[in-house]
């Protein structure tokens, strides 16, 4: 299995991809992480955001690996402990598909991400910066497979 998030943003400061980085390479082989970075539309005094957001959308349904499991990172999602977390990438892992992970832009993701991950999994209520999502979800993967394999990085 192979888990793809597909992030709206590019350009990320060096401690954003080292913190990804970090945490992707220590998965293991059975359940690789990628990054698929969707870039984001040019925003300005007078740009039209609900087009934007569609456009960013559409990037990142086309980014999608065929029949993959699409779960929306949405402030709306289920809220997952850790624990919650290794049961779902326990079930992925047994079922064998590969799962997109889709982080929307400043704005969100546009409603045709959110219908097609649909319930999505919310990381926080909290506003989180789209940067640092990246390295939470990493590192959250990383520990859930660490309870799902005894290691005892999660204690």
């Amino acid at each position: 299995m192979q888990i793809h998030l597909i992030a709206v943003g590019t350009r990320m400061p060096d401690w954003v991809t080292q913190g990804f980085e970090e945490y992707a390479k220590r998965m293991p082989p059975e359940c690789r992480l990628q990054l698929v970075e969707i870039p984001a539309g040019k925003r300005g005094k007078n740009a039209d955001i609900s087009r934007l957001t569609e456009q960013e959308g559409q990037r990142m349904l086309d980014a999608i690996p065929k029949g993959s499991k699409v779960i929306a990172m949405d402030v709306p999602g289920k809220l997952w402990s850790t624990e919650k977390l290794a049961e779902q990438m326990s079930g992925w892992m047994q079922g064998g598909q590969d799962v997109a992970l889709l982080v929307g832009g400043p704005e969100g993701l546009s409603d045709t991400c959110r219908k097609l991950g649909s319930p999505g999994w919310s990381l926080s209520p909290l506003t989180l910066p789209h940067p640092l999502v990246r390295i939470v979800m990493a590192e959250q993967l990383y520990r859930a497979v660490s309870i799902l394999k005894n290691h005892p990085y999660h204690k």
